[in-house]
């Protein structure tokens, strides 16, 4: 069955520009301003969310009724949750650079980059079952596991994707197999 993927990266919030790690943080004033003018998505037939707030207020700021799907939160950063990456490599070098080098390493106690791109193309596969037009607003880590997925790319290319917030990538699968699908 053909399907259609459109994900959107939420906005920015004041943790990622600080190099923190994600809690449950508000977007920016000037992410929902700039939302707020982005082309709306074309027609979907279904379209959810994050439920993180930032998540939610990226949808609310497209104009768009999504419904939340849990599968689509953020990786789970455990114990690292909220504090900044020059904290962690200060106190913790060695679990910094397992987790950075290593997919299935989760130092922290949440959930690893493997185990991420595992929920993220069981989701994409259930999609893809159902056919259709999907639209998804969730969380950077997301749509690189999913492009990595996408790519049957090794783990280790995770880092090397960079998602913006506000980003729009597009895949779409005929039953068989994803693509990825560039735009200009």
């Amino acid at each position: 069955m053909n399907m259609r993927l459109t994900w959107i990266c939420h906005g920015a919030t004041a943790a990622s520009r600080k190099g923190l790690f994600p809690l449950d943080e508000p977007l920016e004033e000037k992410a929902m301003a700039e939302a707020g003018r982005m082309a709306a998505p074309p027609r979907a037939d279904r379209i959810v969310m994050s439920p993180a707030l930032r998540a939610r207020q990226t949808a609310e700021a497209l104009h768009l009724e999504a419904r939340i799907d849990q599968a689509l939160c953020d990786c789970d950063h455990g114990r690292w949750a909220g504090r900044s990456i020059t904290t962690i490599e200060a106190e913790e070098p060695e679990g910094l650079m397992a987790w950075m080098s290593d997919p299935e390493a989760a130092p922290y106690g949440g959930e690893s980059i493997a185990d991420l791109r595992t929920r993220i193309a069981g989701w994409m596969d259930e999609q893809s079952t159902l056919g259709g037009h999907v639209v998804a607003v969730t969380h950077a880590s997301v749509i690189r596991a999913a492009i990595a997925h996408v790519l049957h790319a090794p783990l280790s290319s995770f880092w090397l994707v960079d998602v913006e917030p506000l980003a729009v990538i597009r895949m779409t699968s005929n039953g068989r197999r994803w693509s990825l699908r560039l735009q200009h």
